[in-house]
């Protein structure tokens, strides 16, 4: 008989964290043992109950699913991550995949997709858009040169240089404060910084500094 997989859905979002819960619940050998909302919840869970997949949500409001992932994997390396979004995460595929997660699905993606990525990592495999796919190919011809970073990004980080607070941020490019707090989270992940001061010196040493 095959082994049931205790799965852990980690989401901020009730609805959106029961629909996950109900399609996971419909797949064979998958048995949902937990629903949480944020970081300090899913890491006290995954220590009480060891589940053997997560399905964690990349934008959480105490952490981003990369912090969540890496303190994860260190100390779990063979529990199987599922990074879920609704925001493209294409910049950092390759930190996701040096830190061996094992897949990562867009929030739009249908019921066929999430299913068969949970039965490809059951196989042990994984699947990426093949859009992703082509990228990483060229990625790896070009690994010396800097990310590349979308306008609003660049204002961002322009602002935080010269001072502005996230807040004043958000005011001029009209966002909440959490959607600035995240895109900004994910500019220091896509630059590889481990720190607000690393990402900045990048930044400052950029093509984009102005």
């Amino acid at each position: 008989m095959s082994e049931i997989v205790k799965t852990l859905v980690v989401d901020d979002h009730p609805l959106f964290a029961r629909a996950t819960k109900t399609l996971l619940d419909e797949i064979d050998r998958i048995e949902v043992v937990g629903v949480v909302s944020n970081a300090r919840e899913c890491l006290e869970y995954v220590k009480l109950h060891q589940p053997g997949l997560i399905f964690l949500d990349y934008q959480l409001p105490d952490q981003t699913g990369t912090e969540v992932a890496a303190q994860l994997k260190q100390l779990y390396p063979h529990i199987h991550i599922v990074i879920f979004t609704g925001i493209e995460l294409a910049g950092i595929y390759n930190k996701l995949i040096e830190m061996k997660v094992s897949g990562v699905l867009s929030k739009e993606s249908t019921e066929r997709t999430i299913k068969n990525m949970v039965y490809c990592i059951l196989d042990g495999y994984t699947m990426i858009p093949l859009s992703v796919f082509n990228q990483m190919q060229l990625n790896e011809a070009d690994a010396g040169e800097e990310c590349e970073l979308q306008e609003e990004e660049v204002l961002m980080m322009n602002m935080l240089v010269k001072g502005a607070t996230h807040e004043q941020i958000a005011e001029r490019i009209f966002m909440s404060k959490r959607t600035v707090d995240n895109y900004l989270r994910k500019i220091y992940d896509k630059w590889g910084a481990k720190s607000r001061t690393e990402a900045l010196e990048k930044f400052i040493k950029s093509k984009y500094y102005t």
